[in-house]
């Protein structure tokens, strides 16, 4: 194995997983030990049709100059649509393609400060299946000679669609055991809850996403909420809740 292989196999052991906010570099900064750069690497989850963000950060090793390079190959099936970072010193570029997106140090002293944040738009296609963990997204640091000093990538996993509940609907005096219906993504298994997190009633979203179900036991009377969760391929989601009242 080469060096550059070793340093991007060095780097990818020691890589983190992040959803919305990033694991504590604890182990793996301790198994990479202090004189070995990684790119922590991001986890997402991103529903059909929808666009997410994936954060590069916490990247350390040698200090990098005007003109290093943070580049992310998106993974298969998906494009990179922004590079939003808000702040001085950095340039973002998408390729047309929206294979790749890159930031530059345009001007930062010290660029890619550990604990800094580097944000990449994700778009998932609407036909994903939901649960698939899409692969070939790459992270690569390179110098401005274009070195890659390090190496990492991301983890994307499609997710689900938030259901809709169509019925009941919210502030319209109920029966103890009416009707609950909506829409969610073909084959989802639906549960629907009340206030108090307990089941009220169950049902899988056919395939035109619709679904219905009734109560297997009376609602008690008074004011009460639901909420419907599909789950599908190990990801869920969550609807709205809707306040209801049964009446006496």
């Amino acid at each position: 194995m080469n060096r550059s292989s070793k340093t991007a196999a060095t780097a990818l052991t020691a890589a983190g997983l992040l959803v919305g906010a990033w694991l504590p570099g604890g182990a793996s900064a301790a198994a990479a030990g202090p004189a070995q750069p990684r790119v922590l690497w991001g986890d997402v989850t991103i529903p059909p049709g929808r666009d997410g963000i994936v954060e590069a950060k916490g990247v350390t090793g040698p200090a990098l100059r005007t003109g290093s390079t943070l580049t992310l190959t998106a993974p298969a099936g998906t494009r990179v649509t922004a590079v939003p970072l808000d702040g001085p010193g950095y340039r973002g570029a998408v390729a047309a393609d929206g294979r790749t997106a890159t930031y530059t140090a345009a001007s930062a002293e010290r660029p890619w400060p550990e604990g800094a944040a580097f944000p990449f738009v994700l778009a998932v296609p609407a036909d994903a299946e939901p649960g698939t963990r899409l692969s070939g997204c790459v992270l690569r640091l390179a110098d401005a000679q274009g070195v890659v000093k390090a190496a990492g990538g991301c983890q994307v996993t499609v997710g689900l669609t938030e259901p809709t509940l169509a019925r009941p609907e919210s502030g319209v005096p109920l029966e103890a055991r009416p009707a609950i219906a909506g829409r969610a993504h073909p084959g989802a298994q639906i549960t629907v809850s009340d206030q108090d997190d307990d089941e009220v009633c169950a049902d899988t979203a056919g395939s035109d996403g619709l679904w219905v179900c009734t109560p297997a036991r009376a609602l008690p009377e008074g004011p009460n909420r639901l909420q419907a969760t599909a789950t599908l391929n190990g990801v869920s989601a969550a609807s709205e809740q809707i306040q209801i009242t049964v009446a006496p």
